[in-house]
């Protein structure tokens, strides 16, 4: 049964690692936790004069490096001077060359908001009149790339190997002791401390190009690594590293001194490595919970403590989960999982999954708040994915602890079978009829062996009888019974290492052939499998704008655009915001005119064309016409010139006559999915 299931062990982790790989790869860039939600001046604005100075409004705090603001001229040479400068607390502003002339200028940020990720994004305004630009105002995310590939699979490393090495060894404290002297799972645990170590490094060389250029060459940028260390973050990550230091005497005592006390000394010992491991696992969780989500937002000094012990419990229950399975697969025969452990295990787990409901409740109104953000929002769905998986899990727990209500003690479930009902299963008669092959090879062996050495069974020479003498070629005759003896004793310890394997050979099928064991090594198998998609799941989650944030920021940012209508139309300035759909891919979108100042003779017309997400993109075709119906005039073509991404210009469009004028924009997507959208407007 062994050589059978092994091989299926290994092809289910590799398929769960590449249903990882698929998740962690799809989640694409970290979402920006900090929006922009205002700025000076607007998005798409013509002014009269140069501003002194540019100013952007954000969501929340976030923090700024020398380069985290740039504007760019059209020809996209900086005209910024000096470093961006603080106002209020969510603004920030750089100043201006005095005497720019007239043109499109680029406004270009990267900050990293206050919970730890990365925000990239840019916009034009113009002065004087638009002109065209050669800067691009696309492809400004940021933590995108190898890096941040990179950077997204060592948070995956470090979350997955705290809770192996933490849920691994309060498996062994709390529900197998016995487990300290089992070398498998000693393996397990140090591969935790040791796949957490390497992440958390790993992840404190790439941080400063992951919140900056992106680039492979700047991740042992030792200037960036000083700046990281300055950070939040760093902090967090240099304090993780500390304490993985305690916890390597911690795992050296558990497996070390700990496992060669008898049970009085046991006792003891295990009191003050509770203690102890709480401590350093409960600073290991304070590092994520310090730099991240709870550390930012709505009540961070309950939030953090709660996000503590959230991690606590998936560690108790997701590392037990796998601690377990490995004992239940590897263990050695000698050494098997009692079935008062697997009880224990169940009631850890049971109080981790009360714990985590309580915990997550707290944290998902925290996060999302309301039932829009939770449905409507990416962070709400990665939420409803997470508490689906967890419902899973839960259920497949139920499963394992009936197989563990039903699970008898190795070596005699299959026994006791036999013994009650007077017939014999047909795994223990195969049991059985193997034990009893493995005893007639041993004993074959053992006596080739002995006539081996003597030339019979008995290990003497037929020539030489019983005498236990050797003649020489001359006659003499010398004494061989040292030589003997020491055959002998090779034999005898010969036969014993061989009963020994054979006898933990028959053990380890009678384990294996009880079918309550079976069923639950492989329930046990099926949940780790989903505990691997779920901390999959997580660890994008974790990378993801809040869903409170995220309405906080649009509403932030209706409130601003709506504003700036209001100035605009007291100023006769008219905004018309089109919805359209082509009928073919990338097809959807919202065309928004900009008419000022609205109002007979010349006009400056400007079209961006956007996303349903708010995203600026280009289509081959942008066409305005339009219509006064009352008087029969039109329609007036108007075909305005790209400026750049997003963005199409007119200056000097002429409205002859004051009326309620039709505007029909005409949006072509490909070469053949185009449609005209119409809306009235007053001019004039």
């Amino acid at each position: 049964m062994t050589q059978t299931t092994a091989p299926r062990v290994r092809t289910l982790v590799l398929l769960l690692l590449a249903v990882t790989g698929m998740l962690l790869a799809g989640a694409g860039p970290a979402s920006a936790h900090a929006a922009l939600t205002g700025s000076d001046p607007q998005q798409g604005v013509v002014v009269d004069k140069a501003p002194t100075q540019v100013s952007l409004t954000f969501s929340e705090k976030v923090a700024l490096n020398d380069d985290s603001l740039r504007v760019l001229d059209p020809k996209g040479a900086r005209v910024d001077t000096g470093n961006p400068s603080d106002i209020s607390g969510t603004t920030y502003a750089v100043r201006l060359r005095a005497g720019l002339p007239d043109g499109t200028y680029t406004v270009a940020y990267q900050v990293v908001s206050a919970d730890s990720h990365p925000v990239g994004g840019a916009y034009t305004f113009s002065v004087g009149a638009p002109s065209k630009t050669s800067v691009a105002v696309g492809g400004q995310e940021v933590g995108d790339g190898i890096v941040g590939l990179l950077y997204g699979l060592g948070r995956y490393v470090s979350y997955a190997g705290f809770i192996v090495l933490v849920g691994g060894a309060a498996f062994v404290l709390a529900c197998w002791r016995r487990g300290a002297g089992v070398r498998v799972l000693q393996r397990i645990v140090v591969s935790g401390w040791v796949a957490l170590t390497a992440a958390t490094l790993a992840l404190l060389l790439l941080r400063g190009s992951y919140t900056t250029s992106g680039k492979v060459a700047d991740v042992f940028d030792l200037d960036l690594l000083g700046q990281v260390l300055q950070t939040k973050t760093g902090a967090a990550l240099v304090s993780r590293l500390l304490l993985l230091a305690a916890a390597a005497l911690f795992v050296a005592v558990l497996f070390g001194a700990y496992e060669k006390r008898d049970d009085e000394e046991k006792r003891d010992l295990t009191f003050g490595l509770a203690i102890g491991g709480t401590v350093v696992a409960a600073g290991l969780a304070a590092s994520w919970a310090m730099a991240e989500h709870a550390s930012v937002g709505l009540q961070p000094g309950i939030a953090m403590p709660v996000d503590v012990v959230h991690l606590l419990a998936v560690a108790a229950w997701l590392g037990g989960l796998v601690a377990l399975l490995v004992a239940l697969y590897r263990a050695p025969a000698d050494t098997p999982v009692e079935a008062s452990a697997v009880r224990r295990f169940s009631r850890v787990a049971f109080g981790s999954v009360l714990t985590l409901v309580a915990t997550g409740t707290y944290q998902a109104w925290r996060q999302v708040g309301t039932w829009s953000a939770l449905t409507g929002t990416r962070y709400g769905q990665l939420l409803l994915a997470k508490i689906g998986l967890v419902l899973l899990l839960v259920g497949l727990g139920w499963f394992s602890r009936r197989w563990t209500g039903r699970l008898a003690q190795p070596a005699t479930g299959a026994v006791t079978e036999a013994q009650t009902t007077g017939r014999t299963s047909p795994a223990v008669e195969a049991t059985q009829e193997a034990g009893r092959k493995e005893t007639a090879a041993v004993r074959k062996g053992a006596t080739g062996t002995a006539r081996s050495a003597g030339g019979e069974p008995g290990g003497t020479s037929p020539a030489d009888g019983d005498s236990g003498e050797t003649h020489s070629p001359d006659g003499d005759s010398s004494d061989d019974s040292g030589s003997d003896s020491d055959g002998d004793s090779r034999r005898a310890a010969q036969l014993a290492r061989q009963r020994a394997a054979m006898d933990a050979a028959r053990r380890k099928r009678l384990r294996d052939a009880d079918p309550h064991r079976f069923g639950l090594r492989r329930s046990v198998l099926t949940e780790a499998g989903v505990a691997v998609v779920l901390l999959a799941v997580t660890t994008v989650l974790t990378q993801t704008e809040p869903g409170r944030t995220e309405e906080e920021a649009k509403a932030a940012t209706t409130s601003s655009a709506a504003s700036s209508n209001s100035s605009s139309s007291s100023a006769g300035a008219v905004t018309l915001d089109m919805p359209f759909d082509t009928g073919g891919q990338n097809g959807k979108g919202v065309v928004r005119l900009d008419i000022d100042p609205a109002r007979v003779g010349g006009n400056e017309l400007h079209v961006y064309v956007q996303r349903p997400d708010g995203q600026a993109f280009d289509i081959p075709e942008v066409k305005v016409a339009f219509t006064l119906t009352a008087k029969k005039i039109g329609p007036l073509p108007v075909a305005p010139d790209h400026i750049t991404t997003g963005h199409w210009a007119a200056s000097g469009v002429q409205i002859p006559m004051a009326g309620d004028w039709k505007v029909a924009v005409t949006v072509r997507t490909s070469d053949i999915d185009q449609v005209t959208v119409t809306k009235n407007a007053q001019i004039g």
